[in-house]
């Protein structure tokens, strides 16, 4: 399965992508999965936390899937593909309940743009965060830009993206990408532990708070939705299709 669920109490929802030997990799199959638990999470007025995490102690999501995704050769395809990551983390981001990205492992490239969308990001003591798009000459697609400069602000956004560095959680932490780093016991416990006075209030009560936060930029969406076409016509330059082709052929030797 490529997404699993687990109701955790009567109030908060686990949801963890299932594709560890992919280092839970966003392909087709889960973007379909994702879109079918947030129609889920929108229609249960009893969820007041959904939780995301990957599957495993490695990886959180190494980001879309190469292998997969590389079969989109034109930049219409490109556009489709990125407008419907885009379509559905809006749709996160505008859940009526507090969602919670909870980083088990390594997060790179589309996993960051991913765990962004979400209203909070907790994270394991060892979890590493990649910002490689540019590794195989891309930008943000999914609206990855807009919130980093959100998070971090302009000038570390472009310097993290820029050079497409690695960092670890307490770097990440100290520039603001995330919210709290757990002692590393128990990840789950620790986060349940977390999230838990997130609780207390109906989703009306957490509605009201969400629909305010996001209204502070009139330009916001357009900003998110500009990142559509650079991130398609970068898709289908050579110097791409080259990059990513010599990384699949290293990951077959």
């Amino acid at each position: 399965m490529a997404l699993t669920q687990q109701r955790i109490s009567d109030h908060i929802l686990w949801a963890r992508i299932n594709r560890p030997d992919a280092r839970n990799a966003i392909d087709f199959k889960v973007m379909e999965k994702l879109e079918k638990l947030v129609s889920q999470v929108e229609e249960d007025e009893g969820i007041r936390v959904l939780i995301l995490s990957g599957t495993g102690t490695e990886s959180f999501v190494s980001g879309g899937d190469l292998k997969k995704f590389h079969s989109i050769k034109s930049k219409q395809e490109a556009i489709a593909k990125a407008k419907r990551m885009q379509s559905l983390l809006c749709r996160i981001e505008q859940l009526p309940c507090w969602t919670v990205a909870c980083v088990n492992g390594d997060a790179y490239g589309g996993g960051i743009e991913l765990m962004l969308a979400f209203d909070f990001r907790i994270s394991g003591p060892n979890a590493r965060f990649g910002f490689t798009q540019g590794r195989f000459y891309l930008v943000p697609g999914w609206g990855g830009l807009t919130r980093l400069v959100e998070k971090t602000g302009r000038t570390k956004a472009l310097e993290w993206l820029g050079k497409s560095e690695v960092h670890d959680a307490k770097t990440v932490l100290a520039h603001g990408l995330i919210e709290h780093i757990t002692p590393g016991n128990s990840l789950e416990d620790e986060t349940l532990d977390w999230v838990e006075k997130l609780t207390k209030n109906d989703r009306k009560f957490i509605r009201i708070i969400k629909e305010g936060a996001i209204r502070y930029s009139a330009h916001r969406q357009e900003a998110l939705d500009a990142e559509v076409e650079p991130f398609s016509r970068l898709w289908i330059d050579e110097q791409h299709t080259g990059r990513v082709e010599k990384f699949m052929n290293r990951k077959r030797e």
